[in-house]
């Protein structure tokens, strides 16, 4: 898969804080971990104080992600699922799928996030159903009506979602 050059990466990092998307940072954090270490100084003193470690395989990391994304949308954790998704579309743009991160931003945002991940997971033809081998039958009728921006259970649900 193609990952954006190490010169795109760094004028994305300092871009986000004029666009004000990245409050938290959790974009910032997924592209500074994909430069190599000549580039990441370029921001990393500036900005970072902490240690740095660079991130090779986004591709495997997207595909992690994405399981913990899901996660996170089945747990009813709004700001770990906000997170997530930022992290997802950063990880999107990183792979040079910029028509990814449109229909991510385009899906809207009810139930966690579930419609943006799930544009995540189709855009890239990855499992967002059927294939994640961890998910009981419930756990999938659940992700499918949230994807839908619908409550996890048509009864009602215990947890907080609501239509």
């Amino acid at each position: 898969m193609t990952v954006r050059t190490q010169e795109e990466i760094v004028t994305r990092i300092w871009a986000l804080p004029a666009d004000r998307e990245d409050i938290f940072g959790f974009r910032e954090e997924v592209l500074v971990e994909a430069l190599d270490l000549d580039h990441a100084r370029q921001v990393i003193a500036p900005r970072h104080p902490g240690e740095w470690t660079q991130r090779v395989d986004h591709e495997t990391y997207a595909r992690d992600y994405l399981r913990f994304a899901v996660g996170k949308i089945l747990d009813h954790r709004g700001n770990s699922a906000s997170r997530s998704v930022d992290k997802l579309s950063e990880l999107a743009w990183l792979l040079d799928r910029d028509d990814i991160v449109a229909a991510v931003d385009h899906a809207g945002y009810p139930m966690y996030g579930a419609p943006k991940v799930k544009a995540f997971a189709d855009g890239f033809g990855w499992p967002f159903l059927d294939d994640l081998d961890d998910l009981d039958g419930d756990d999938r009728l659940a992700l499918a009506r949230m994807a839908e921006g619908q409550q996890c259970d048509p009864q009602g649900c215990e947890r907080g979602c609501a239509d």
